[in-house]
C-alpha cells in the first residue's frame, strides 16, 4: 500500500493572510486523518511564512497517523525534530529563501554532512528520508550516509507527463529500482496530482508513500476536502 501523507502548509498560508486561527489548522490536520490520508506532512520555514513551529509542536499532540517533517537540517530544525520526534524526517537541501523545494541534495557533495545529521535522527528513534532527484547514483549517496528512505523530486516527472508519460517517468523507474535493490524505502513528491498519481504509482508498484499539498488542497476548493483525499486514494490503488 501507498500511503497518503497531505501537505497542509497551504492551510496554515491561508489562515496567516488574515491573522487568526481560521483555518484551524489543526483541525484540518485532524479532519485529513478522519477522511482517509494515512499521513500529515509539514515544511516549516525559517520565516514562518505558512506553517509556524509553534504549530509543529500542537499537531505532535494530535496527529495519530505519520507525522512528516519536512526541512533544511539547520540547528533550529534539528532542535523540531528533537523536541517533536516525528515518524519521519525529511531532508531537503533548499535554503530559507526558497519559495518552494525544486532540486533533491546532492548526496555524494554532502556526504560528510549528511552522514552526521541522519546520525544525530535517527538516535531519537525517527526515520530518515533524503529529497533526491531521479538518479541512481544519488539513490545510492542516501544509503550510504545511512538513509532509511529516499523521496524522488517529482516536478521534472510531473511536466513531462503530458508530453510523454512514458519517457517522464523513466528515470524514476530507474532510481526506485537502485533504492529497492539497496533496501531503501521510495517516497515521492512535487507537483503530484490526480492526473499523474496513478501513472506513477502504477509504474512504481512498491511506492511507499508520497506527499501532496498544493494540488491537493487546490482540488479541495472544488471537490471538498473529504471527496478530494478520497480521489487521491483512490488513483493509489
Amino acid at each position: 500500500m501507498t500511503r497518503l501523507s497531505v501537505n497542509i502548509n497551504k492551510i496554515a498560508t491561508l489562515r496567516n493572510a488574515r491573522g487568526g486561527n481560521n483555518p484551524d489548522v489543526t483541525q484540518v490536520a485532524k479532519d485529513c486523518e478522519r477522511f482517509g490520508a494515512q499521513g500529515i506532512t509539514v515544511h516549516p520555514r525559517p520565516d514562518e511564512r505558512h506553517i509556524r513551529y509553534s504549530d509543529v509542536i500542537q499537531l505532535k499532540n494530535c496527529i495519530t497517523t505519520e507525522f512528516n517533517i519536512e526541512g533544511y537540517p539547520d540547528e533550529r530544525y534539528m532542535k523540531l525534530i528533537q523536541d517533536v520526534r516525528p515518524a519521519q524526517a525529511t531532508l531537503v537541501p533548499d535554503g530559507p529563501h526558497v519559495t518552494t523545494s525544486n532540486a533533491g541534495w546532492d548526496t555524494l557533495q554532502n556526504e560528510s554532512l549528511l552522514k552526521k545529521i541522519v546520525r544525530e535522527i535517527k538516535l531519537q528513534g525517527v526515520r530518515v528520508s533524503i529529497f533526491v532527484n531521479p538518479d541512481p547514483d544519488m539513490v545510492e549517496g542516501a544509503f550510504k550516509v545511512g538513509a532509511d528512505r529516499v523521496e524522488l523530486y517529482t516536478e521534472p516527472y510531473a511536466h513531462g507527463y503530458h508530453v510523454n508519460k512514458e519517457s517522464a517517468v523513466a528515470p524514476y523507474c530507474k532510481a526506485a529500482q537502485a533504492a529497492r535493490d539497496l533496501h531503501l524505502g521510495v517516497n515521492a513528491g512535487h507537483d503530484l496530482d490526480l492526473h499523474n498519481l496513478k501513472f506513477l504509482k502504477q509504474s512504481i508498484p512498491w511506492l511507499d508513500e508520497v506527499s501532496i499539498g498544493h494540488a491537493l488542497i487546490s482540488d479541495a476548493l472544488y471537490f471538498g476536502l473529504e471527496n478530494t483525499i478520497q480521489l487521491y486514494l483512490r488513483q493509489l490503488k
